[in-house]
């Protein structure tokens, strides 16, 4: 059986829908909870990589010292061309890790429900190619990926923050959005936000939006699950 190690930085962004996705998929899945004490790998025995979001920006290694870590399977799951996926801070980690650059955003606080356009090499990349654009996906982030790595391919874009999807090597994908949790998951994120005045005023607009917004967030969220489930299973063969 296929299999995915999913790294979950924090305890408030679980793997959820995806996993749901990707188990549906047949393909098997391994969750490490660094934030809970478990450790991260120091190679990756699984066929594919995923990192999901977190509360913690890419550049708190001096707090979170396992994001280090967590960088290092990155680097290794690229080198090895195994289907990489970073999540919002899963992203920019992924970016940071290869010589890209994650820096406060200029746009501040982008929140619920982010439309999400394709760019030119979007149509022949294997993992976004056939999915329903524009895309509509949940997002709840500060910080942002301000230089992507060298020879990254720069995939999708917002109008608040242009490196919403962008691709490194053959095989490893950072979106900037959240495709793995549910609405009822991020109208709980909310709840933990400590922004004043816009910011705050930007979250509870946010959630009414994704609320609002829903069936059409859930396919392109399960589109993106199960191209991801497809490259995991082709890589292993029949």
């Amino acid at each position: 059986m296929p299999s995915v190690l999913i790294i979950q930085p924090d305890a408030e962004d679980p793997p959820e829908l995806l996993a749901g996705w990707l188990e549906d998929e047949g393909i098997d899945v391994r969750l490490v909870r660094p934030y809970a004490g478990e450790v991260v790998p120091d190679e990756l025995v699984e066929d594919a990589l995923v990192v999901l979001g977190g509360d913690m920006g890419a550049n708190d290694v001096h707090a979170f010292p396992w994001l280090a870590d967590v960088m290092a399977l990155l680097r290794i799951a690229v080198s090895m061309a195994a289907p990489t996926l970073g999540i919002c801070l899963g992203g920019q980690l992924l970016a940071a890790s290869l010589g890209g650059r994650v820096e406060p955003g200029a746009s501040g606080m982008e929140a619920g429900a982010v439309v999400v356009h394709p760019r030119a090499g979007a149509e022949g990349d294997v993992l976004l190619a056939n999915l329903s654009w524009p895309l509509s996906m949940i997002t709840m982030h500060r910080d942002a990926i301000t230089a992507l790595p060298p020879d990254a391919v720069w995939l999708a874009e917002s109008e608040a923050y242009g490196h919403q999807v962008f691709r490194v090597g053959t095989s490893a994908w950072g979106v900037q959005f959240h495709p793995e949790v549910s609405p009822s998951t991020y109208a709980s994120w909310a709840t933990y936000i400590t922004d004043t005045g816009e910011a705050l005023q930007r979250v509870v607009d946010g959630v009414e939006t994704v609320m609002r917004h829903e069936r059409v967030i859930s396919v392109g969220a399960e589109q993106l699950a199960r191209s991801f489930a497809k490259l995991v299973a082709d890589r292993i063969g029949p």
